[in-house]
């Protein structure tokens, strides 16, 4: 009788009936790590084959580079080029195990973490959450239009794009297909512009190539900017560069206004001005994910967690929080560190030094962001740095942004896969298959407008009306 198949029964059901997550035996202090981003896996690096056992939980099996979602979604690149399994990464590491739950709650005062395959303890929690899109309280925006926040909506970016664009070469009706080849991008940040850029070059290179049914002009694409500037966390040079790109490629940047309404078919800002559009990206906002249990005064704005500069969460002696979750409130960052990968790689890797030293009872420096400068790509052999007192852009620009995000990719093939797809795109134009494997349904209200009221007010060309 084989008793390593009934031992392993028995462990099975004891987990079910006692609702733990099954762990292996340690004596070391726990670190619980909920999150599998730039900080979470910056903090795993730094606490590997140490005496200490570290969980991490995600609701996802792979890392996901953020970065590069808007490539996936323009066909740039395949998902599975930027995306990076957590067992892969931690192979090799015996003091970390990967657990893939939902976490639903915490209960600091027990210490005990709850998911959705069971409950853990911990010594010592660190959450690592991230963000999700910000829709700002607007219900038909956020059921109607996507964010660009994981692989998944990148993939229902490019599922979308693609049939609008294969149902656009089926109908007669020109105020459809005006709306089906219409993009709007909301928000001029890094995500924004770059997604500006990257559809700016799809509908140059490959809409003439794939749909030669209509000509390239039929996609129109706006970026629409609330405030007065592109990229407002970048110099003013960089923003007035990063504009005049998007509008050598064509890109009609609205700034100074913002998006009030949007029904699937119509967007409307506030100046009143309406654009036909059946695909709408929104990367204007982000709010911080939290799990419940956590106590309302360590909540700041954009749903972020205060922590003090030793990164520890306040109100509490033994939860941190690093990443775009975290908000160091101090006098070099009164509204807390930029939320960007940079950041978050940093801080985890510091409180990697700061657990360790607590357990042995030393102390710590507090954390100390090293701003290395800030990167926007808009399309090919175009793009924007600010390093520092140096400022500069165009195609060395490009260029740098081109090695730093190859080389901060997680894993050897995917860093061959991007490169090589980069290369072939470089000299060809080309992107990767255009395929749709399923099909995309967003949602929809059910009484959209008829063609006497919005859609017969911007049918004509140009597209957008005052």
């Amino acid at each position: 009788m084989n008793t390593d198949h009934i031992s392993d029964k028995t462990m099975e059901a004891n987990c079910k009936v006692n609702d733990e997550i099954c762990l292996p035996d340690s004596f070391s202090p726990r670190v619980v790590i909920i999150g599998g981003g730039f900080a979470g896996l910056a903090l795993v690096e730094g606490l590997k084959m140490k005496d200490v056992q570290v969980v991490l939980i995600d609701r996802n099996n792979f890392h996901q580079f953020q970065p590069l979602f808007y490539q996936v979604a323009t066909s740039g690149l395949e998902p599975d080029s930027i995306v990076f399994p957590f067992r892969k990464q931690i192979k090799g590491y015996k003091n970390v195990s990967f657990r893939l739950a939902e976490v639903e709650e915490i209960k600091c005062a027990s210490n005990i973490v709850i998911t959705d395959k069971g409950s853990l303890s911990y010594d010592y929690l660190v959450l690592a959450t991230g963000t999700k899109t910000n829709f700002f309280g607007m219900e038909h925006v956020e059921r109607n239009g996507l964010g660009m926040k994981s692989i998944r909506d990148s993939l229902n970016i490019r599922h979308m794009m693609l049939q609008n664009l294969e149902q656009a070469t089926i109908t007669c009706d020109d105020e459809e297909r005006d709306a089906l080849t219409n993009f709007v991008i909301v928000g001029g940040g890094p995500a924004g512009v770059e997604m500006a850029g990257a559809l700016a070059e799809f509908c140059k290179y490959i809409l003439p190539k794939d749909y030669p049914e209509y000509p390239h002009t039929i996609m129109n694409i706006y970026l629409v900017e609330a405030s007065g500037e592109l990229l407002a966390t970048m110099s003013d040079k960089a923003s007035a560069k990063t504009l005049k790109y998007l509008k050598d490629l064509n890109v009609q940047v609205l700034m100074k206004e913002s998006v009030s309404d949007y029904n699937g078919s119509v967007v409307r800002t506030n100046t009143g001005r309406t654009i036909l559009a059946k695909n709408l990206i929104w990367t204007a906002g982000v709010t911080g994910q939290l799990p419940k249990g956590i106590n309302k005064e360590s909540i700041i704005r954009g749903n972020r967690l205060t922590t003090d500069q030793y990164l520890k969460v306040k109100g509490y002696n033994n939860v941190y929080a690093i990443g775009d979750i975290a908000g160091i409130i101090a006098k070099d960052s009164p509204q807390g560190h930029p939320q960007v990968a940079q950041v978050a790689i940093q801080q985890g890797s510091h409180l990697s030094k700061i657990l360790l030293n607590t357990m042995a009872g030393k102390p710590s420096k507090h954390f100390e962001y090293k701003d290395k400068g800030a990167l926007a790509t808009v399309g090919k052999r175009r793009a924007v740095a600010d390093l520092g007192k140096l400022k500069f852009a165009g195609y060395f620009a490009w260029l740098l942004w081109s090695i730093v995000h190859l080389m901060s990719i997680s894993g050897f093939r995917n860093k061959i896969l991007v490169g090589l797809n980069w290369a072939v795109s470089y000299f060809s134009y080309e992107k990767s298959n255009r395929v749709i494997i399923r099909n995309f349904k967003p949602g929809r209200f059910a009484n959209m407008p008829s063609k006497s009221t919005d859609i017969k007010e911007t049918s004509s060309k140009p597209k957008i009306n005052a």
